[in-house]
């Protein structure tokens, strides 16, 4: 009896170090287009026939997909798919578009809405500014918190999501990306501070950003509202802009009643 439980318990452990080892594999991709089967068992640390399981198993599923002409994979389009039906049933979403919209009428910049998730924050809207498609292109759906200014005017109003970039680290992006706690913690204080933050080519060189948290009853920051330009042309007009924001954000926080 006693090893029949032990070969149950085995099975169940090793079926749980499976899914762990696919989710791991997806996020292997959030910053490489393409990967081949040994990049990703060197990552892992698992064995290039264990790699080669998990890709075939996902790309059966639509979570991966092999590219015929390089031979390497690629994230599939089930994970957009799922990704967007998450995103459109986020209550805040449609809320944030009319204000999205009004304030990137009055600016003519790109506009965000985003959310947090652990040690980054999850862009859920994006409005361009007209032409600036382009440039706004680098800029990721999912961007770790220390080189963002909405990731900073969240962590600045949610400890747990500060902890969880304490813990994660600080990867530079640009050379102009906070590397260290000391960085990480005299922006969120400047950000508390004035009450907006701001990436200056933190991100990307060329691009900056200016961030106002959308802040609930207790005062902890459930999402952020923030502006991206050019650098040329935001850097010396952040102030003005800055203030901008933050009427959107309250004019968020208004309509959602939280």
């Amino acid at each position: 009896m006693k090893a029949s439980f032990n070969r149950a318990r085995r099975a169940v452990d090793g079926g749980l170090k499976s899914v762990l080892n696919a989710l791991d594999l997806l996020d292997c991709f959030q910053r490489d287009e393409q990967l081949g089967v040994t990049d990703l068992a060197d990552r892992l640390e698992i064995s290039k026939s264990s790699a080669h399981r998990l890709l075939t198993s996902l790309c059966d599923r639509g979570f991966a997909a092999r590219d015929p002409e390089t031979g390497r994979y690629q994230l599939g389009l089930r994970l957009h798919e799922l990704g967007q039906l998450t995103i459109s049933r986020l209550p805040i979403r449609p809320r944030a578009r009319p204000i999205l919209e009004d304030l990137r009428q009055r600016t003519g910049f790109t506009v965000h809405l985003a959310v947090p998730d652990a040690a980054n924050v999850i862009y859920i809207e994006r409005m361009h500014g007209p032409g600036r498609y382009p440039a706004m292109a680098r800029i990721s759906a999912r961007m770790p918190v220390h080189v963002s200014s909405s990731g900073k005017a969240i962590a600045a109003f949610d400890p747990l999501v500060a902890n969880a970039r304490r813990e994660a680290g600080f990867p530079a992006w640009t050379p102009k990306s906070i590397r260290d706690l000391a960085g990480f913690n005299a922006a969120l204080e400047q950000t508390k501070r004035r009450g907006y933050a701001v990436n200056a080519q933190e991100a990307a060189l060329g691009i900056t950003s200016v961030a106002a948290p959308v802040r609930n009853r207790t005062g902890r920051a459930v999402a952020a509202i923030s502006l991206v330009a050019t650098s040329a042309e935001l850097e010396d007009r952040i102030e003005s802009n800055a203030r901008l924001v933050i009427v959107a954000a309250r004019r968020l926080v208004g309509d959602l009643d939280i």
